[in-house]
């Protein structure tokens, strides 16, 4: 089988690691998801990496994969590359081939070692520390749009936090989705609609937000509205599939 991979040239020393990722992954039974895409902790010589295994596309999807559109880990790691010390480290991809069309796809990246997702005190009014963390992500969500990148899933299990002495380190995955350019007022608060967050804890977010960069005075009040309008499309998908609404 042919294959193209691409490593970081901090990580050259796992070049063969890279090259050999399928028979590792295969091997292991690490995993810390498993879907659509899966994902297994796998430690390659003395770096504890995060491997993504992205599903074999459709034939059709084979075809654009490999000759008009980059492959989803190779995105992941040219866009880990451009955000730097937003997302894991990024340590290389690899693309299997057959009969001359994409099959499988690999992205390894350093494992970050966090504490919890923002999805936890999102969800939980009694969560330590939760209106701090809620403002210090705010923040960070702020530095990400000031660095002009949109992050198109940008949903609580995406978002990883690390407790480190009086602060808190965010860093962001499942980033083959990403968007570079200089966001407006309305792009920004559509970023916060994939939270799935209650409308007092996004207005708590959109105030800490206001309070380091200059909006206008409706700026929470379109936070609200993207959040409220995702749900609403979420929500009739799921009545339509016969699935179990959310608030």
């Amino acid at each position: 089988m042919d294959y193209r991979y691409k490593i970081n040239d901090t990580y050259k020393d796992l070049e063969q690691s890279l090259i050999d990722i399928e028979n590792f992954f295969n091997q292991v039974d690490t995993n810390i998801h498993q879907a659509r895409n899966e994902l297994k902790i796998i430690q390659l010589k003395k770096t504890s990496t995060i491997v993504k295994s992205f599903k074999i596309p459709n034939f059709l999807n084979k075809i654009v994969y490999t000759y008009f559109k980059d492959s989803k880990a190779k995105k992941s790691y040219n866009n880990s590359l451009k955000i730097g010390e937003f997302t894991p480290a990024p340590i290389g991809y690899i693309e299997f081939y057959s009969t001359a069309l994409l099959n499988k796809s690999y992205f390894i990246s350093e494992r970050f070692d966090y504490d919890f997702t923002i999805r936890e005190p999102l969800l939980d009014s009694n969560f330590t520390k939760r209106e701090e963390i809620l403002k210090a992500f705010a923040r960070f969500t702020l530095e990400l749009h000031n660095n002009n990148i949109f992050h198109n899933d940008y949903s609580p299990g995406n978002i990883l936090i690390k407790k480190e002495n009086a602060a808190f380190i965010f860093k962001i995955v499942d980033i083959n989705r990403m968007h570079f350019f200089k966001l407006q007022e309305d792009d920004r608060a559509k970023n916060f609609s994939k939270l799935w967050a209650d409308d007092r804890d996004l207005e708590l977010m959109a105030t800490e937000y206001k309070n380091h960069y200059n909006t206008s005075s409706s700026f929470t009040e379109k936070v609200l509205h993207y959040s409220n309008q995702n749900k609403k499309i979420k929500n009739f998908k799921k009545k339509l599939k016969g699935k179990p609404v959310n608030d």
